[in-house]
């Protein structure tokens, strides 16, 4: 699973109600590959959300392409344990999230892969995610062809 091998500060604050920009500014454009999946609005994708659609991903093209995984689960989720009472602070670290904006590119497809493997590969990594994406291309990239 992806998380930091190490981070200042154990724990972070919950958002307390304040709203993060509405689209994302940074990471929106293809950078590595010739074809992406797009984040169509936002959440929080968990390392072994990422590591399954990873997984399908890489299952289907079979070596045939290269995959870059534009999104890093840095953000620690904590949880109190069951049947515990009211009080006595937060909880610990349970997994790791990375948070998503509508607008930011998760994966990346390019190496030699064909358009019609890549998009059936990330269709499939797509169902693994909990939000909904989009198919995008790079200008150009069907022109080469």
């Amino acid at each position: 699973m992806l998380e930091p091998k190490q981070t200042k500060h154990r724990k972070v604050q919950r958002n307390q109600g304040k709203k993060r920009n509405k689209y994302a500014v940074k990471g929106t454009r293809l950078s590595y590959g010739d074809f992406g999946l797009k984040a169509l609005e936002d959440g929080e994708l968990t390392s072994r959300q990422l590591e399954a659609a990873r997984v399908a991903i890489n299952r289907y093209l079979k070596r045939q392409g290269k995959v870059w995984i534009r999104v890093f689960p840095d953000k620690p989720k904590t949880k109190t344990p069951a049947e515990t009472r009211m009080g006595k602070g937060k909880g610990e670290p349970e997994h790791f999230v990375a948070t998503v904006q509508p607008g930011n590119v998760i994966f990346e497809v390019g190496g030699g892969a064909e358009e019609e493997s890549a998009r059936e590969a990330l269709r499939l990594g797509k169902h693994k995610l909990p939000i909904k994406t989009k198919f995008v291309v790079r200008p150009g990239a069907r022109a080469e062809e």
